[in-house]
């Protein structure tokens, strides 16, 4: 197994927790020297906040390790591929490397509908990594929408 195939089974456990709370399952870590610095899961129904996504969550928690807006040594490892809102946060953040896992086609700006992470007309193009893991991903998110289109949100 690859360092971020290890990373990235750390994410999916993040994706877990969402999971087991009725949230869309994306995990997400931002790793330093090595070391987890943030870490978050979606909570948007949770919180009832349509920024609080995984990426969003473990970028605020490693800005506030650092005590930086500027992860610009870190990387971030996230399940699914990061919507517009993430990626820009991404770009904002000057995070050099991201890696995901699942493709996202309804949201993805990482590649699949847009190119947000690496426009050059933007100051800060990071280098993605895609695909990490994709199928594990790919499952817990189908595991979640079947359960959702059978069992009404009342009965989970």
């Amino acid at each position: 197994m690859t360092k971020n195939e290890q990373w990235m089974q750390l994410a999916l456990k993040e994706a877990q927790k969402a999971f087991e709370e009725d949230e869309i399952p994306v995990g997400a870590l931002v790793v330093h020297d090595n070391k987890i610095i943030g870490r978050g899961y979606n909570q948007i129904e949770r919180l009832q906040d349509p920024t609080a996504h995984a990426e969003m969550i473990a970028i605020t928690a490693a800005a506030n390790h650092l005590q930086s807006r500027r992860l610009a040594e870190c990387t971030l490892f996230v399940t699914l591929e990061p919507c517009p809102m993430c990626a820009g946060a991404i770009v904002q953040a000057r995070i050099p490397t991201l890696v995901f896992g699942a493709f996202d086609p309804k949201a993805g700006a990482c590649g699949t509908l847009f190119n947000i992470v690496q426009d050059k007309r933007l100051n800060h193009q990071p280098h993605v990594i895609s695909g990490v893991c994709d199928k594990e991903c790919e499952e817990l998110l189908k595991g979640f929408f079947g359960r959702v289109r059978v069992i009404p949100k009342k009965e989970r």
